[in-house]
């Protein structure tokens, strides 16, 4: 007897097993998630044999695990050749029988903590009740530390009042020799973050943040990598707006290209940031800053397009979705760069880089040429400290040519 999932897998013969009755229901939830008919077929036939395979070796429902997936794919290659989606579709079947409530959840013994898990958990309690820092500022000085105390330490219990000054000092020589200028001084920076906290607490009693050298890092020895107002144009114009993903990527970029938006705040967009009635748009910055910008004409009927006819249906409140299943919002930064990248590699423009903040640069670049002042691009771009916007200073060349003096002798 045949049976009918979700309206168009057939599946012959009916489903057996301890978790036959929930494929339905699987087939349901794939594509509600905004998965393909034919990735939902591939998802349900092994759900499917899974069940069967199951019932086969007497497995309940109640001591269902992950390993009893790994063994079923470890049987299924016996027969046939496994595709390439396989244990993916099987890992998304065991997490929605869990989350159903059918499958009970896997209790993940935890891994004993090690004498510097210990000291990075309360650091990082630290940086984040008391400091108040970012958590992208404290997953960036995490690492650094660990490597820090792994290095002194090793696998032997962490005693902060043992550390020297060679020891602070010969750990910064042997990592800033091998990272760019800019990560070094990041490295020093979480570096006397940390032992100052181990001062503050009492570990250690000399200033051994003071021992931590100082690595050269100009800000402004470099002219910002800046995309040109016409490339941006050219660019904008290559993207077919007939289609969703057209319209979600144009819009994407208009909000790069106009407010000068980083990554990250594109990202954390919601549906509750735009308020079409005042005609303005609600950032997230770094450190949880809240601000609020004029949404241009363009920029806003771009948003409306997509939300009209380029966003998948979806409960997430994310302004910009994933374009293939699961329909989700970006994880993180790195979708929003590699959607540039891509729209980049397609064109034969010779940018600066292949990378989002060149279009920060670009727009802090257009407004100077055009008469903004420092304050006013600082202010537009949502810095904190007018320092950072000093590196735009360099970008008016003509300006500065004004202001060269003339070599002795003349032309050499």
């Amino acid at each position: 007897m045949k049976c009918v999932i979700d309206h168009h897998v057939d599946l012959f013969p009916l489903p057996q097993g301890p978790i036959a009755v929930h494929v339905e229901a699987f087939a349901t939830s794939l594509r509600e998630q905004g998965y393909a008919r034919y990735s939902i077929s591939c998802h349900v036939r092994l759900a499917a044999g899974f069940s069967q395979w199951l019932g086969q070796q007497g497995v309940a429902v109640s001591r269902l695990t992950s390993a009893h997936g790994q063994q079923y794919l470890q049987a299924r290659a016996q027969r046939v050749q496994l595709a390439r989606g396989d244990a993916a579709a099987l890992r998304h079947l065991l997490d929605f029988l869990r989350d159903q409530d059918v499958v009970p959840r896997e209790k993940r013994v935890p891994r004993s903590r090690t004498s510097v898990d210990k000291y990075l958990h309360a650091y990082t309690q630290y940086l984040r009740e008391v400091r108040g820092l970012a958590p992208s500022t404290i997953d960036t000085y995490i690492p650094f530390i660990r490597q820090f105390l792994t290095a002194c330490f090793g696998d032997r219990r962490v005693v902060l009042s043992q550390l020297q000054v060679s020891d602070v000092v010969g750990f910064v020589q042997r990592q800033a020799a091998r990272l760019q200028p800019k990560r070094a001084k990041i490295l020093t920076c979480a570096l006397r973050s940390f032992l100052q906290y181990a001062r503050v607490r009492g570990a250690v009693k000399r200033d051994l943040a003071a021992a931590v050298p100082t690595v050269p890092n100009w800000s402004l020895s470099t002219i910002p990598r800046a995309i040109g107002a016409d490339q941006v144009q050219q660019l904008l114009q290559s993207i077919d707006q007939r289609t969703a993903l057209g319209h979600r990527d144009y819009a994407i970029l208009l909000l790069l290209a106009r407010l000068g938006l980083r990554a990250g705040e594109i990202v954390s967009l919601e549906l509750d940031d735009l308020d079409w009635h005042a005609g303005q748009l609600t950032v997230r910055g770094k450190s949880g800053q809240r601000n609020e910008l004029p949404l241009p004409p363009d920029v806003g009927k771009a948003l409306a397009t997509y939300l009209q006819h380029g966003r998948p249906q979806s409960g997430n409140r994310r302004v910009f979705l994933r374009a293939k299943a699961p329909i989700r919002g970006f994880h993180n930064s790195c979708g929003i760069s590699s959607l540039v990248r891509h729209r980049l590699q397609r064109t034969s423009l010779a940018t600066p880089t292949y990378g989002a903040h060149q279009f920060r640069h670009g727009l802090a670049t257009e407004l100077l040429r055009q008469g903004a002042s420092l304050g006013e691009i600082g202010e537009v771009l949502g810095h904190r400290s007018p320092e950072t916007t000093k590196i735009y200073t360099k970008v008016d060349l003509d300006a500065l040519r004004s202001l060269a003096v003339a070599w002795p002798g003349g032309v050499q």
